[in-house]
């Protein structure tokens, strides 16, 4: 259930690949600082996937525009909001699929992208240009045919940040962020992107810091069951995985480990730390919380069995549950 970041490294032979193999995650997060070359990426890809117990989701945080794993590799791509300006929604398939091959070809099945927020502010807000637009409507669209994109290239997404980052005031990153509109409103425009993609069959939802106070105000949505009662309410049967649980609005207030216990708990099926050399404390955690009753061992089992899924693992050897990972209408997948 654990997806680990590699913190820096481009070679297999750094200790840290050893180490993410004997604890046993679920997948590796490739980041910048882990990208010199495609030449050298596609090797520390498939040396790390060789040396996993078991097949492994590889992600990366490869959006358009400012926040790119691999700007160096692959160049700049114009931002999110750009492309809804100057592109039709085929277009912008188009260029996700260019994207996803590109992605698939260096080992990468997963891109925590498409950002499906609303935000018509400052381009180089939190969210800002990062957005496809203010409007619920062309925000979906334009997600929608991203996420087909890479579908068709034969990358997942993982559609973020839900239920929606927008109106949030602060940065999650570095400290608390609040949200306090009412539902309704929510319901009305932040989770319309959010909705459509998830009836047209997104695999992987992914679930912000950000507090609402219409769901549960002193608690970051990534730790409440709250919004994954009503991201499940709303129809989705995919994987739920957290955003970096190392960002401050989570990790001021609680260790990598009690943020794992807690984010699974309230309904997480993966967790998210950008920062490997913290797996194993989290792994441990989790199992120390099934023993001490803190954890349900059914949800652990479910949690487990949808991660297994999306990496290709028959779940039932893991869990004795069956789980399915829900794909993109006309992507081929």
């Amino acid at each position: 259930m654990l997806i680990a970041g590699l913190s820096g490294i481009t070679t297999s032979s750094a200790p840290l690949v050893d180490e993410l193999a004997d604890v046993g995650v679920g997948g590796i997060f490739v980041a910048r600082g882990d990208v010199e070359s495609s030449t050298q990426v596609t090797r520390l890809v498939a040396d790390i996937r060789a040396r996993s117990p078991h097949p492994l989701v590889v992600a990366t945080d490869e959006e358009s525009g400012r926040v790119s794993s691999f700007a160096t590799v692959f160049g700049p791509s114009p931002s999110a909001r750009r492309q809804a300006a100057e592109h039709t929604t085929v277009e912008v398939r188009q260029l996700a699929h260019d994207l996803g091959s590109k992605l698939s070809a260096v080992g990468v099945d997963l891109d925590l992208a498409p950002v499906a927020d609303l935000d018509g502010g400052p381009y180089n807000g939190t969210i800002g240009d990062r957005s496809f637009s203010a409007d619920p409507a062309t925000a979906s669209r334009y997600a929608l045919a991203d996420a087909t994109g890479l579908a068709d290239a034969g990358v997942r997404s993982a559609v973020k940040h839900f239920p929606g980052h927008g109106r949030s005031v602060g940065d999650p990153e570095v400290a608390r962020s609040q949200v306090d509109a009412p539902l309704a409103d929510l319901k009305a425009s932040d989770l319309v992107p959010f909705g459509d993609l998830i009836k047209a069959g997104v695999p992987v939802v992914m679930v912000n810091h950000v507090e609402y106070t219409a769901l549960d105000p002193d608690v970051p949505a990534s730790l409440s069951p709250a919004v994954y009662q009503l991201l499940r309410d709303m129809g989705f049967k995919g994987v739920a995985i957290t955003d970096a649980v190392g960002m401050g609005a989570v990790n001021v207030r609680w260790t990598y480990e009690e943020a794992a216990v807690k984010a699974v708990s309230a309904g997480a099926d993966g967790v998210l730390t950008t920062e490997g050399e913290s797996a194993r404390a989290m792994r441990d955690g989790l199992v120390a919380a099934v023993e001490q009753g803190r954890l349900s061992e059914d949800r652990l089992n479910q949690a487990a069995a949808r991660m297994a899924a999306l990496g290709g693992v028959n779940a039932l050897r893991l869990t004795c549950q069956t789980a399915e990972v829900p794909h993109l209408t006309g992507s081929g997948r």
